[in-house]
């Protein structure tokens, strides 16, 4: 059934499944909660998943001002402490993993485990044909409808969240590369192989990454844990629930030599 917490001007909607280590899911921009229902039974096996929907998605309503990372990155601080009560499993899609690496690198003692899926690190990467422009009324047609049935702030609000989204994605996120050394929880990098970063991207986020693996879903594109949920779920599960193996021939992860 889901239910609010009030985490400073944000009215924020989360539900909770199953039991054990807590693990929050940080859906996508535009969407909400239920992009994740083909994910979240596999996940609630091993974890008490936490899904709470950021401000102007879903059924927490919108705010005054414009949505930013760092804005979300905050609330995920302040759900974190407030309503899981101490460090998390973190999985985010799309601008879910942008706002769970801004957390995992202001807050690392909040942060267990990272996965970070179809999430770059600046806009570079972006692989969209040069000149697609940001349509809002087209985006209100595909996922106004679905919007409307659970905001509180109605339908017609959607254009408005739309456009804020638009504001910050043509400009965030803007990180370096060298940035990313700040991230020190061990973490799952996953992209489809027709995602909206590039294949150089891709590789550039995992060498940056200090603690990271890397996973590319073959035949999929940016809705990859709708496409292929299955190969998704044991991946991610692979991950969270086992430590990393001893490598017969470690390349990237051998041993420094001592001078």
């Amino acid at each position: 059934m889901g239910t609010y917490v009030q985490l400073g001007a944000v009215k924020t909607w989360y539900d909770v499944t199953g039991t054990g280590e807590p693990l929050v899911l940080l859906h996508g921009g535009l969407v909400d909660a239920r992009f994740f229902e083909p994910n979240l039974g596999a996940l609630a096996e091993h974890y008490r998943v936490h899904t709470p929907e950021r401000r102007g998605h879903g059924h927490t309503p919108d705010v005054p001002g414009p949505i930013t990372y760092q804005l979300m990155a905050d609330d995920m601080i302040a759900f974190l402490e407030t309503v899981v009560g101490g460090p998390a499993d973190l999985v985010g899609h799309s601008d879910g993993a942008f706002t769970a690496m801004f957390v995992a690198m202001q807050r690392p003692d909040l942060v267990k485990r990272l996965v970070l899926i179809s999430g770059g690190f600046n806009k570079s990467g972006s692989a969209e044909p040069e000149g697609m422009e940001w349509d809002v009324d087209e985006l209100a047609r595909y996922l106004g409808p679905a919007y409307g049935e659970v905001s509180p702030d109605g339908e017609e609000h959607f254009t408005v969240v739309a456009t804020k989204i638009g504001e910050m994605a043509a400009k965030e996120p803007d990180l370096e590369a060298g940035d990313l050394a700040k991230v020190t929880a061990r973490t799952l990098v996953m992209f489809a192989d027709d995602d909206l970063v590039t294949l150089a991207h891709m590789t550039e986020m995992f060498q940056a990454l200090p603690e990271a693996e890397l996973a590319i879903v073959p035949g999929t594109s940016h809705f990859l844990t709708q496409e292929k949920p299955e190969l998704v779920n044991r991946l991610v599960v692979d991950f969270l629930t086992r430590e990393p193996v001893p490598t017969v021939a470690p390349i990237r992860r051998a041993p420094a030599q001592e001078a």
